[in-house]
């Protein structure tokens, strides 16, 4: 095997990692997302399991973030909590998904 060949397999390596990675990451974003949502909304621990599974399967509907922003905004509309404040969240809680990575 040739070293371009090795080279292309370890950055072939390199990518499935990270994506394997960043799918983690969103996912348990995506919990955490839930868990505060819910605490909101006033759920009870059933509820809330419930629901974080509803955040996290959200998040398939399309690619990036924006489906499970909708979501959020939606099932907040009615305790006042802005765009801004949920995207300002959905920020704060993928830092600390990627802490528990590291």
């Amino acid at each position: 095997m040739s070293s371009f060949d090795e080279r292309e397999k370890g950055f072939e390596k390199k990518f499935a990692h990270d994506e394997e990675l960043q799918f983690k990451v969103s996912a348990r974003r995506n919990k955490y997302i839930g868990e505060w949502a819910s605490k909101i909304l006033g759920y009870n621990s059933d509820q809330e399991k419930e629901y974080i599974q509803s955040v996290i399967k959200a998040d398939f509907a399309e690619a990036g973030d924006e489906d499970v922003f909708r979501k959020v905004k939606e099932d907040l509309k009615n305790h006042n909590i802005s765009d801004e404040d949920i995207r300002k969240k959905m920020d704060e809680l993928n830092e600390k998904a990627k802490s528990d990575f590291n």
